[in-house]
């Protein structure tokens, strides 16, 4: 039996500590758009490629980086993503044109593409079987807390310093990591293999041209020969990527992953779970700004209920999850948060925050439940060797759900929206509900701001409907296609070594 290491926890707080830097940011940037618009003078094009530009390098990068880690070394390759993540936000710090914030955000992407595989290639290697449950829960309860912390912590930040603090806060964080995995964290790494340079050139080509694809339908659809180009590059580049890693000897990304019950079950429903999560953030917002008139810091604050139910629903799902196995308590949390997402569809325009907040607190559990479980049950299937490129697996199948429940939720409440409006209102006021409180704030028509919270509450409604109804395939999907493994004392699931530096 392998000797557990005994600074394994150690260990854990330096990798939720690296992927903590990585969601706080990308949620904390959200707020510092107004004020570094007006600093540094950027169009409404800039602010794109801001927000834009890091998602782009950092999904296009994920399966490469997976599986750089598992061949060179997880801790090395985690290490010179959070120097480049923390050399990056220096320089954004101090930037002095929406050009030298762009460049800096792609090398932010790069170092975040890097640092995210390996934190759960590392404590799937570090924590044997009967201890990585509770790790695993560990590890994604902090990233739901640096969820619903990013924007307060960036409220707070620009509220007593300015923009660039939000970027200066990683620096220290990213060196406190780089020497707390130098000093405790062991090395491992998969058995050397031969490069896949085409596999790679596929990978980034097709994930990039996906998220931007994502990012830029619901704007002006396939009618746009930017989006269409887009798609048809993204189709091209993953289906040239699958081909060629069925035909290659020495494959990036084995394939023959998915034909694991566990494998491909668990993908399924963290993809179906992501869609319904990040509609969530887009949409909830929203409402709670525009129709609650809550200020950005005060929104931020309206999700602690969900981080407290999902902190405490993650060490209860880690203790049940070695009872009922994992496909039971996915199931089960997957449902509860179904739940959730039918109880936000009951909102009212002027019903206040109860609703919303048991809601949120449901989701929360739910998610708590359900996502340790699924993540325990992909990872599991993945042989040692490949620890890093399935962790990348893991993260590509997650942002992808989030990007397209973005996409198809921001679809469907705005096309939901304009139908609610009123006829006799000016076609400025259907796109969003930001611009018919503009357009009813600058004509003092407080019938269509009225009009507008309500259409874009009932718009809302329905949109979380269809994410309850994805939920609970998702639940079924789990249920049906996972299985649950009994591990033999003399052959673990899986049972990784650790090669110590």
């Amino acid at each position: 039996m392998e000797e557990r290491n005994p600074r394994r926890w150690l260990i854990l707080v330096v990798l939720c500590l690296s992927t903590l830097v990585l969601v706080v940011d990308n949620m904390v940037l959200t707020v510092a758009v107004p004020p570094l618009t007006a600093d540094l003078g950027a169009s409404a094009q800039d602010i794109q490629w801001v927000l834009e530009s890091y998602m782009l390098v950092f999904a296009g990068l994920l399966l490469t980086a997976g599986s750089l880690s598992d061949r060179f070394g997880r801790r090395r390759v985690m290490i010179i993503g959070l120097a480049l993540f923390g050399a990056a936000s220096l320089v954004a710090t101090f930037a002095a044109s929406p050009g030298q914030l762009i460049i800096a955000r792609v090398v932010m992407g790069v170092g975040g593409a890097l640092i995210m595989p390996s934190t759960l290639s590392i404590l799937i290697t570090v924590f044997d079987e009967t201890e990585r449950r509770r790790a695993m829960a560990a590890w994604s309860a902090v990233a739901m807390v640096g969820l619903i912390a990013g924007p307060v912590l960036g409220g707070v930040l620009i509220a007593w310093f300015w923009w660039g603090a939000v970027f200066l806060i990683n620096v220290p964080i990213a060196i406190v990591a780089i020497i707390a995995a130098l000093v405790l964290m062991p090395e491992s790494k998969g058995p050397w293999q031969k490069p896949d340079p085409i596999g790679a050139i596929h990978s980034v080509l097709g994930m990039t041209a996906l998220v931007w694809t994502i990012n830029e339908l619901p704007k002006d659809g396939l009618a746009s020969a930017e989006t269409l180009t887009a798609l048809i590059v993204a189709v091209l580049g993953l289906a040239g990527f699958v081909c060629w890693e069925l035909r290659t000897s020495s494959p990036m990304v084995p394939l023959k992953l998915f034909r694991d019950r566990n494998f491909s079950g668990g993908s399924l429903s963290l993809a179906l779970v992501q869609i319904g999560n990040g509609g969530l953030m887009l949409v909830l917002t929203q409402y709670l700004q525009f129709v609650l008139r809550y200020t950005p810091t005060q929104a931020g604050l309206a999700f602690i209920p969900m981080a407290l139910a999902s902190l405490t629903f993650n060490t209860l799902g880690a203790t049940l999850g070695q009872k009922i196995g994992n496909r039971a308590l996915a199931a089960a949390g997957l449902t509860v948060m179904a739940g959730g997402f039918a109880l936000l569809a009951t909102v009212s325009a002027d019903g206040g925050f109860t609703m919303p907040g048991i809601a949120l607190f449901v989701l929360g559990a739910g998610g708590g439940l359900a996502m340790p479980a699924a993540i325990a049950a992909l990872m599991g299937a993945v042989p040692g060797e490949h620890a890093g490129v399935g962790s990348a697996l893991n993260d590509t199948i997650q942002q992808m759900g989030a990007a397209l429940g973005v996409a198809i939720l921001g679809s469907v409440v705005t096309t939901m929206f304009a139908g609610a409006m009123p006829a006799s209102a000016p076609e400025s006021a259907r796109h969003s509900i930001g611009d018919a409180l503009g357009v009813a704030a600058g004509n003092r028509d407080a019938g269509l701001a009225e009009a507008a919270r309500e259409g874009f509450t009932s718009a809302m409604s329905t949109g979380f409907l269809i994410a309850a109804c994805g939920v609970l395939v998702a639940a079924v999907l789990a249920f049906v296609v996972m299985r649950d493994r009994k591990p033999s004392p003399e052959t673990g699931q899986v049972t990784v070594p650790v090669a110590g530096h």
